[in-house]
């Protein structure tokens, strides 16, 4: 049965189009934040830090780093979540532990999700206010431009971005995949999914043809495809050794 929450957060679209004339109060901003810090996390270590940004100097040089994305110039406000085991290393000093946490990649598990469930609260909490947003993945393109301008110390990496403004256009809900692609009883589905793929790929190409008046008829798994083939090599070159950078062992 559908309420007021579930129909928000089913209502999602990414924005990527802010009004000029419209700020984030420092309300919101706290609201969106103490929203993001009441998700659950693992052992209750709230590994979780969140950057505030709102010079417009430095949201330049971000939004450069991250490649070249100018909404996070033209929103009013840009979020920065990080895993953050700083903390965990402090209390670590203060009751004479010895800190291990970080020489395991189940940091990084650990630290990723609990920024990706205090993200998804965020975005609730700022669409449920009526503002736009949009997650920013690209801040790993070149994690120590962020390390650098946001002074992260040892042992807080940046995970993602989430730009926060005032719509000035909304665009189409995007399809996503059938929901028999993603939800599996029992055991996994493996035999489906080329052809729910094929159906979904006819999809996302009649959406990409309607939005782009016939310029893009690209589909999903060509995009996909793509990416993961050679899409991604400046976040392969960049983050392991940022990552080892600020102290965590990757093996």
């Amino acid at each position: 049965m559908l309420n007021d929450t579930i129909r928000l957060l089913k209502s999602h679209r990414s924005i990527r189009e802010f009004d000029p004339t419209k700020g984030v109060s420092v309300s919101q901003a706290k609201t969106i934040i103490e929203t993001a810090m009441a998700a659950p996390n693992w052992i209750n270590g709230q590994q979780v830090s969140v950057i505030e940004i709102r010079d417009k100097d430095r949201k330049s040089k971000l939004a450069y780093a991250a490649g070249n994305q100018k909404w996070i110039e033209e929103a009013p406000v840009f979020f920065v979540f990080c895993l953050d085991f700083y903390r965990a290393k402090v209390a670590a000093d203060k009751n004479g532990n010895k800190f291990q946490i970080a020489d395991s990649i189940e940091a990084i598990i650990v630290g990723s999700t609990d920024v990706g469930i205090a993200i998804a609260n965020a975005t609730a909490a700022a669409e449920s206010m009526g503002l736009g947003i949009v997650p920013i993945g690209g801040i790993r393109r070149n994690p120590d431009t962020y390390i650098d301008i946001l002074d992260l110390p040892e042992y807080v990496y940046p995970i993602s971005g989430l730009v926060v403004g005032h719509p000035r256009a909304i665009p189409e809900q995007k399809p996503r995949l059938p929901l028999e692609a993603v939800h599996h009883k029992e055991k996994y589905n493996k035999e489906q999914q080329r052809a729910l793929m094929d159906d979904y790929d006819q999809t996302v190409s009649a959406y990409m043809a309607e939005r782009t008046n016939g310029q893009d008829i690209s589909n999903w798994s060509s995009k996909v495809a793509h990416f993961y083939d050679n899409g991604f090599e400046a976040y392969q070159k960049a983050v392991a050794p940022a990552l080892k950078n600020k102290v965590f062992v990757i093996i």
